[in-house]
């Protein structure tokens, strides 16, 4: 397979995994727009999420009003289950909700995204399920169907218990789809307090303080068995970049607070997005056996973005790939090569299919007569 050295430099990330060290026992950190992993500790090992679950309260929700099957106007009664279990004398986190009041839901998502109201979780569990087992049920059946293969809920809370069990990763994936499925309620996750029933409470997520005008989510969560966690979405002080954080088993506030913030620094400074060819759509050129054309031009079928090391300094070489000879007729959008990335040593880092930039119809007779004959004496 012949292969076309393109003009091309990277930086070229040798090795972003656990390149930072955290106090965290579960963490990731990736880029929202690329996908790429710039840390990464125990991601995919099952942990008790506490209220970062919430996440996935919030999602059942936000799809319900979104179909139009719920209005932020339809109201919910607060049973006196969900006072018991969630209320002002559960001694968890509360919404300071009255039994047999009823509530909006644009309030109650309030209550879940910006105070981490227990009571106004199992409220909207009850009202839309009849009841938080149910709500849990299906909150398990929406996971795979969004691809979380292993996380699984028992309650609608994040309240502990051997049934209520997600991996950093799938949390990740989760505020992924939430920030990108919808827009329209996202913003709630980057108010900073709510007031409802005259008690004011302030968001608890500590990078909307100690990242001003870059952090604007998620949800943070603590129990005893799970300790503290977060999880994340901050910009780059410019806005072109997203990063999403997941830490949990942290021993208190304090350190939740400087871990995120730490690693968070650390991947929009050490990292940063390139575009593959960003000044040119066709790549190059490559030789069409028996065409109309004796060359075809090739190009990336859709733009492609990678997130590199900044300051690895290391020097990647991008290759153009292609089956000789390219025998015609080629149309238009053939898979016809693959651009790859080498680092210093020669090894794929990243791979990408390229297409065929126009259409190259099969020669005429004395064309491919005079082919014949070149290939012939070049054998």
């Amino acid at each position: 397979m012949p292969k076309c050295l393109l003009s091309l430099l990277f930086l070229l990330t040798a090795s972003a995994a656990y390149a930072i060290e955290t106090t965290a026992t579960h963490g990731l950190l990736i880029d929202f727009d690329t996908g790429a992993i710039l840390f990464e500790k125990n991601a995919d090992e099952l942990m008790p999420p506490a209220s970062m679950s919430k996440l996935m309260t919030a999602y059942m929700v936000f799809e319900k009003l979104q179909l139009g099957k719920l209005s932020e106007n339809d109201t919910f009664v607060v049973s006196e289950n969900a006072w018991r279990k969630g209320g002002t004398t559960s001694g968890s986190s509360t919404m300071f909700l009255e039994p047999g009041s009823k509530v909006a839901i644009k309030d109650l998502l309030k209550g879940i995204i910006i105070q981490s109201g227990n009571d106004a979780c199992i409220t909207v569990a009850e009202g839309l399920s009849g009841s938080e087992e149910n709500f849990a049920a299906e909150m398990t059946v929406k996971a795979r169907e969004l691809g979380l293969e292993q996380s699984t809920f028992s309650n609608s809370t994040g309240w502990p218990d051997p049934g209520q069990m997600m991996t950093a990763r799938e949390l990740a994936k989760l505020a992924q789809i939430l920030i990108r499925n919808f827009p329209e309620y996202y913003p709630l996750y980057s108010e900073k307090s709510f007031k409802y029933h005259g008690i004011n409470q302030l968001n608890r997520n500590p990078l909307l303080s100690s990242m001003p005008g870059q952090a604007d989510g998620l949800k943070t969560g603590h129990t005893q068995q799970s300790g503290y966690g977060l999880v994340g979405s901050a910009k780059s002080m410019d806005g072109h970049r997203r990063l999403v954080l997941v830490v949990n088993g942290l021993k208190s506030e304090a350190e939740r607070k400087s871990e995120s913030k730490k690693l968070m620094d650390w991947g929009f400074r050490e990292f940063d997005n390139y575009r593959l060819f960003p000044q040119q759509k066709e790549i190059a050129q490559i030789p069409v056996f028996l065409g109309a054309q004796p060359t075809v031009g090739v190009e990336l079928p859709e733009p492609v973005q990678v997130t590199m090391k900044r300051l690895d300094k290391i020097t990647a070489s991008v290759v153009l790939s292609y089956q000789a000879p390219l025998a015609a007729p080629v149309h238009k959008g053939d898979r016809v090569g693959k651009i790859e990335i080498l680092t210093k040593d020669g090894q794929v880092w990243a791979s990408y299919p390229v297409v065929a930039a126009q259409t190259v119809e099969k020669a005429g007779y004395f064309a491919k007569v005079k082919a014949a004959v070149v290939y012939f004496f070049n054998k």
